[in-house]
């Protein structure tokens, strides 16, 4: 009975999430559907992004090819138990125009190409904002010239933020520090600066503008060298929450955006895995249940309960180990949500 009323209790907090109701399931594997299926376990995770789809109606004549109407379609299926086959029309509408059968698949690229295919064709032009929004990370490049002063500006928006991994060990914390990092342009590296009209010694420096409700970030562990494309396994630990703060090295009082001075708070509560090497491989999905806020590991149609020492092994650093964290996906936490 304790456990039922807390389970309640969790509902009614965050009555606000129309699709909050929902159990991981699993997704059957067709024709090397394991990154859309890893990926389909994070959508459904974000409760608000259904919440968001939920708002169109779509009209009877619209095309059976449209992504955002298949998606919405896949997302509230996968919370119907009897359904054979959630995704199936999904997959088939990717194939039909964005990703080729039975190709092995980029998580992060495929992340993306969904996002921008749902606002591309999502006929509610409010609708298709708030999909943006709800991703949306805004940064700003500023490249100073060194001879003249001048800044060059170049504003930029990112649904996943690209972190860079250092041979040996790395924190979600250090490897934004190193994103933010202020670089030396100089010799072969020079940028052109339009005042001068020439290349000159610069410094580069990408400044956070704003962050999104929900945060996706990769770790970016596929490194292109002489043509060939080698898988890093080294160690990325990634803490459950984390504050803001964690992006204000390197952003100065007077550019630090009002995101960072609010020193707003990360859950995370979807994992997308890489098993493997850089040329053959399979992705899973860690999820953090909605219902009683325990980690459940999805591996296509296979669902079992998990434990956060469980996603810990996903730092990667292991010899042996191959499977490693490659997308997180972390919620901005409510101002009057515990933990």
């Amino acid at each position: 009975m304790g456990e039922y009323w807390s389970k309640m209790s969790y509902r009614l907090r965050y009555s606000r999430s129309l699709s909050l109701d929902y159990e991981v399931r699993g997704l059957s594997n067709y024709s090397l559907s394991c990154c859309v299926n890893a990926l389909l376990q994070s959508f459904s995770a974000t409760t608000e992004l259904l919440d968001i789809l939920n708002k169109w109606h779509p009209s009877d004549g619209i095309d059976e090819k449209n992504v955002p109407l298949q998606l919405k379609n896949a997302l509230e299926a996968m919370r119907d138990k009897s359904h054979p086959a959630p995704h199936k029309n999904f997959l088939n509408c990717l194939y039909h125009q964005a990703i080729r059968r039975s190709t092995q698949q980029d998580a992060d690229e495929i992340f993306h190409m969904i996002l921008n295919l749902s606002q591309k064709q999502m006929p509610d032009v409010a609708v298709a904002q708030e999909i943006r929004s709800l991703y949306e990370i805004k940064v700003e490049t500023q490249v100073v010239c060194s001879e003249c002063t001048y800044i060059h500006r170049i504003s930029n928006s990112l649904f996943s933020l690209p972190l860079a991994i250092c041979e040996g060990e790395n924190t979600l914390e250090s490897c934004i520090n190193s994103f933010f990092k202020l670089q030396k342009l100089v010799d072969s590296d020079k940028f052109y600066c339009d005042r001068c009209d020439e290349k000159q010694p610069s410094t580069h420096e990408v400044k956070l503008i704003s962050l999104p409700p929900i945060l996706c970030v990769n770790l970016k562990r596929f490194r292109n060298e002489d043509g060939f494309t080698r898988k890093l396994y080294d160690k990325v630990a990634f803490p459950e929450t984390f504050s803001t703060a964690i992006f204000a090295a390197g952003q100065s009082e007077n550019t630090a955006s009002n995101c960072l001075k609010a020193d707003q708070h990360y859950s995370l509560y979807a994992v997308i895995v890489h098993i493997g090497t850089s040329m053959f491989g399979h992705y899973t999905a860690y999820i953090n249940s909605a219902q009683d806020q325990t980690w459940c590991y999805a591996d296509d149609s296979c669902v079992r309960k998990a434990t956060w020492t469980d996603v810990k092994d996903t730092y990667g650093g292991y010899r042996g180990s191959r499977a490693t964290a490659y997308l997180l996906l972390y919620r901005k936490m409510s101002l009057n949500s515990s933990g």
